[in-house]
């Protein structure tokens, strides 16, 4: 990701492991995740791995998805 510093791609990796986790906590696959959040399979995939950046409206549709709140799908996101 071009422009992007260390604390960005850890940023990144964090919340692709928390969508991960909450994700696995709700026993959904990746595909039903993106299925109830309107969004690509690969997407949701690419999130998980760290490698996008989702805008604000694409976290809300991912904590309704998971049934969280955005405090929630963001809770311990940030510099380490």
């Amino acid at each position: 990701m071009p422009g992007l510093n260390f604390d960005d791609l850890s940023i990144y990796y964090q919340l692709g492991k928390r969508v991960a986790y909450l994700r696995s906590l709700k026993g959904l696959s990746q595909l039903d995740l993106a299925l109830a959040a309107g969004l690509a399979p690969s997407f949701v995939s690419e999130v998980e791995k760290g490698k996008r950046n989702p805008s604000l409206k694409t976290l809300v549709r991912l904590s309704e998805a998971l049934d969280v709140s955005l405090e929630e799908l963001l809770r311990g996101i940030g510099p380490l």
